[in-house]
């Protein structure tokens, strides 16, 4: 769909889960939670393909993982894990890059690290 192919030019925001995979956690001394850990990505975060990767000045450790996106098709809440394949639009593969100098920052002082 056209949805899929352009998520990157209509797509509003990433969501994503966060300590979510154990070893992950623990590698980066990371406490485990009981529950999903939700954060959140905005649209200046997408790369269109064929663009550059551009790192910002200072950053000076750059984390990254490959992940697997799930393209969201239509507006939901609440929805049932049996109803769930049903507002998926497509996938799709997501690099996930984080400034770890950025974001242990932020977590010392008990910040978001969207920057990050």
């Amino acid at each position: 769909s056209d949805l899929v192919k352009n998520f990157a030019l209509h797509g509003r925001k990433v969501v994503a889960i966060g300590r979510n995979y154990k070893l992950h956690a623990e590698e980066l001394q990371n406490a485990i939670p009981t529950e999903p850990f939700w954060f959140l990505k905005p649209p200046s975060a997408y790369l269109l393909p064929g663009s550059p990767i551009v790192l910002p000045q200072g950053v000076q450790n750059i984390h990254h993982e490959v992940e697997l996106g799930v393209i969201v098709g239509k507006r939901c809440k609440n929805v049932s894990e049996h109803e769930a394949l049903q507002y998926v639009a497509g996938y799709c593969v997501a690099l996930d890059m984080t400034a770890r100098c950025w974001q242990d920052k932020a977590k010392k002082k008990g910040l978001p690290w969207t920057a990050a």
